[in-house]
């Protein structure tokens, strides 16, 4: 066994409404001087759909750095991992805040994060990098009929839109339409794979109130649903804000996530006139030591 120090390791669950309700994340601490390969190693090993690893920041700017991998790739920038990240920073001493706000350095350049609150209820936002409508309509690709098959659509018609990670977007009709829609998972594969995106993403507008109901199918990277997603989230928000500009959600509104595989999370999305941020809280349910022999990487 390596002989190096044991390193400090948070299991958190993010953007959770109850207990256990959000998506897992590993977060790793000083592993400054682990390669590439290593921590691919541990994230396999993990098993979750992210594992971070949080270094000493590059930029001046930033409060901290973050490498984010699935089991399979290291990949620039993904929501959850992001304010999980950002969570564990606060847990754990690493950084203080600038004008209630931190600064992510990550794959896709120096993001702002605003701290809201404090203690168990305090949430975490993240800027979305921005975003592209690459394009709109039942018609935008052959495969995606297929993918939507079983629902009627919503107001607004299916997008491809990029943005940090890209996506199919696609309005449903009704939120219990949305919530018993059993899709074709081989059919969103198949439009993942062929328009290079993580699959596909559907919301609803929720019965009553400013909220939306989400679902996601990151097809793209061998995931059958995803129980909370910050990334794509922030596309949706990005997406009504520009088609209704002057619409119920286009300040904002919060958003349900992951009942129909057993979760419950819930994120929240502010609009402003400059930004788009998304997140939520989250809770620390593992804190120890991780022992993990580096030499076999």
């Amino acid at each position: 066994m390596n002989a190096m120090s044991p390193l400090r390791y948070l299991h958190l669950d993010v953007f959770a409404a109850t207990a256990g309700g959000g998506n897992h994340l590993g977060v790793v601490i000083g592993a400054d001087t682990w390669s590439s390969a290593a921590m691919q190693r541990f994230a396999r090993w993990t098993a979750l759909v992210e594992t971070t690893f949080l270094l000493p920041p590059t930029d001046p700017k930033a409060s901290y750095r973050v490498r984010i991998f699935t089991p399979h790739k290291e990949i620039p920038f993904a929501g959850h991992p992001s304010i999980g990240s950002a969570h564990a920073v606060l847990a754990c001493g690493l950084a203080e805040p600038r004008d209630g706000m931190l600064w992510q350095e990550c794959g896709a350049g120096v993001l702002p994060i605003r701290i809201v609150g404090h203690g168990e209820t305090r949430e975490l936002l993240l800027q979305s990098p921005g975003e592209r409508v690459l394009s709109t309509g039942l018609d935008a690709h052959p495969l995606l009929p297929a993918a939507l098959a079983g629902i009627r659509t919503g107001l607004l018609p299916p997008a491809l839109v990029d943005g940090g990670r890209r996506w199919w977007l696609a309005e449903v009709a009704d939120e219990a339409s949305l919530r018993g829609w059993q899709p074709e998972h081989a059919s969103i594969l198949a439009l993942a794979q062929a328009s290079d995106s993580m699959g596909l993403c559907a919301f609803a507008r929720a019965d009553s109130g400013r909220q939306l109901v989400v679902r996601a199918f990151p097809a793209g990277v061998g995931i059958v649903e995803d129980p909370a997603s910050g990334a794509a989230n922030g596309l949706i928000a990005a997406y009504l804000a520009h088609a209704e500009p002057h619409g119920l959600l286009a300040r904002g509104y919060e958003v349900s996530q992951g009942r129909e595989i057993g979760h419950d999370a819930r994120l929240v999305v502010h609009i402003d006139a400059e930004a788009i941020w998304v997140g939520g809280c989250s809770r620390t349910v593992v804190d120890g030591n991780l022992h993990w022999d580096t030499a076999l990487s």
